[in-house]
């Protein structure tokens, strides 16, 4: 917007502050501070977890944005969807990279960092280029973030021992006391 590559559409007038030198400018600094954080193993962590408020209520607000101001429920809809796809796509983004921190080695971090920037950075451009395909690419990622984060609560309800039929709801069966 701010170069005139991208016009923005008059009923997206609200979004022209994402233009400002200030906006653009700190977005600049938390690309790279993100850049570098997640090469890092346990700093990547330390950061999604201060990010897990961040990006959810970022993509909520940006969502709500787009909509018009008119119809409340529009706003209240893609507030709720704009959120719930950011807390997905960091569920998913955390979660993943919480599991490759345990590993022993430091290359896989650094080769999950790349890879995530190199497909975030593909789609955005292909977002540009064909925006269609880009939200067919996108609905993939998600399914694929959706069943990362089923795969993972099955591992770890697996590792406490928890077994698939019963839940963390049903009483424990009672034990025996003894005689006494």
């Amino acid at each position: 917007m701010r170069t005139g590559w991208v016009a923005l559409p008059e009923h997206l007038a609200g979004l022209a502050v994402l233009a400002n030198p200030w906006v653009i400018g700190a977005a600049a600094v938390g690309l790279v501070a993100e850049f570098f954080a997640d090469k890092v193993p346990w700093l990547d962590s330390i950061w999604d977890g201060i990010h897990t408020l961040v990006r959810p209520v970022g993509g909520a607000l940006l969502a709500m944005a787009i909509v018009d101001a008119q119809d409340p429920a529009w706003q209240i809809a893609s507030l709720l969807l704009g959120g719930g796809a950011a807390l997905l796509s960091h569920g998913a983004k955390a979660s993943t990279r919480a599991v490759v921190n345990t590993s022993p080695e430091p290359v896989s971090n650094v080769a999950v960092s790349l890879a995530e920037d190199t497909t975030t950075g593909t789609l955005l451009l292909l977002a540009f280029a064909n925006p269609a395909i880009a939200v067919v690419v996108a609905l993939v990622l998600v399914a694929g973030a959706v069943a990362i984060l089923v795969l993972l609560r099955r591992i770890w309800l697996r590792m406490r021992g928890i077994s698939a039929g019963r839940s963390d709801d049903e009483p424990e069966p009672p034990r025996s006391l003894g005689s006494s």
